[in-house]
């Protein structure tokens, strides 16, 4: 398949609400969506942490267990049921615990086929305020290897893979991916939109001139059940085409509009062809290895890391830089 509709399906986030029933509310929106767009709707992506919203002052263990999935719980089953329902590629953004890790939870990304099952399982590598697989990297590595912390899934709507929320302001991430194959990146996200470009505007279409490749990119549609004004994180769902043009974009509120046509012959065309606008063919990937090898910045947590010792580190790195 070289050519189906693609939406980043913009949906409010009701923290407390309960994870149960925002399944239920994803499922009835993909099946609207799915009905009122036609067969041609192939992949959804969902804004990030819809299920639950997002930690605040809570420690590790304290979100673990409150909000962290299995995976291949009962409520992957669930979002596997509603991707094979309705046909379509569903890429879910969630908090889940690791058998590994169980001191931790990680947030990750997961793209489910239309089989139900899970093609892609994507862990942040850039949080803030929670752990991520670059804190327990060495023996992260030794269970997953390389190829689990940047998943490309080969799939019949072409390479997909996922940047997470503000990730789309990391260029290096995107690039590794784009280097690994990915011609589709899907990014759920949950951020400030405005009338004007905001930063993570601006970044998604970078990352796409960049890597010659589309983002469908879907925000939150309100948040409520939390003391942060609902809007604050409202509207800006976007699909962007690999030369950066806007395909289609939401306004505030639950909204399908966020949907266009992804044509991959053209991409795959477009990469094929030599000359100044094929930037991912001109990498001098030696020559950055060596410079970002000389520079030690951001570097793994020591144990559990909680929201102290993650600002001490990026204190730390920021000293290391300017210091």
């Amino acid at each position: 398949m070289t050519a189906y509709t693609a939406l980043a399906l913009q949906m409010e986030t009701r923290v407390g609400a309960g994870i149960g029933a925002a399944i239920d509310r994803i499922a009835t929106r993909v099946g609207g969506s799915k009905a009122w767009l036609g067969p041609e709707l192939r992949l959804v992506v969902l804004p990030e942490y819809v299920l639950t919203g997002f930690p605040m002052r809570e420690s590790p263990a304290q979100w673990r267990d409150r909000a962290a999935l299995d995976p291949g719980g009962p409520e992957y089953r669930a979002l596997g049921a509603v991707a094979a329902d309705h046909d379509v590629f569903l890429c879910v953004n969630a908090y889940e615990r690791d058998e590994h890790f169980p001191d931790l939870f990680f947030q990750a990304t997961v793209i489910l086929s239309p089989a139900g099952e899970a093609v892609l399982r994507y862990r942040r590598l850039h949080s803030l305020f929670s752990p991520t697989p670059y804190d327990v990297w060495e023996r992260y590595l030794e269970i997953y290897g390389i190829d689990g912390v940047l998943p490309v899934a080969r799939t019949e709507l072409g390479n997909l893979a996922v940047v997470a929320s503000e990730e789309i302001l990391v260029p290096e991430l995107a690039r590794a991916l784009a280097l690994r194959g990915a011609e589709v990146l899907c990014n759920p996200t949950s951020e400030a939109s405005s009338p004007q470009l905001t930063p993570k505007a601006v970044a998604r279409r970078a990352r796409a001139v960049e890597n010659l490749a589309y983002v469908v990119s879907a925000n939150s549609g309100g948040l409520t059940g939390i003391a942060i004004p609902g809007d604050s994180t409202n509207g800006g769902s976007e699909v962007i085409d690999p030369q950066g043009r806007v395909l289609a974009q939401a306004g505030p509120g639950e909204t399908l509009v966020a949907a266009a046509e992804l044509d991959l012959a053209a991409l795959r065309r477009a990469r094929l062809r030599p000359g100044l606008a094929n930037l991912l063919s001109r990498v001098k990937t030696g020559l950055w290895a060596e410079e970002y090898a000389r520079h030690d910045v951001e570097r793994p947590a020591k144990g559990v890391p909680d929201r102290a010792e993650l600002r001490a580190r990026q204190l730390e790195a920021i000293a290391r830089l300017h210091g």
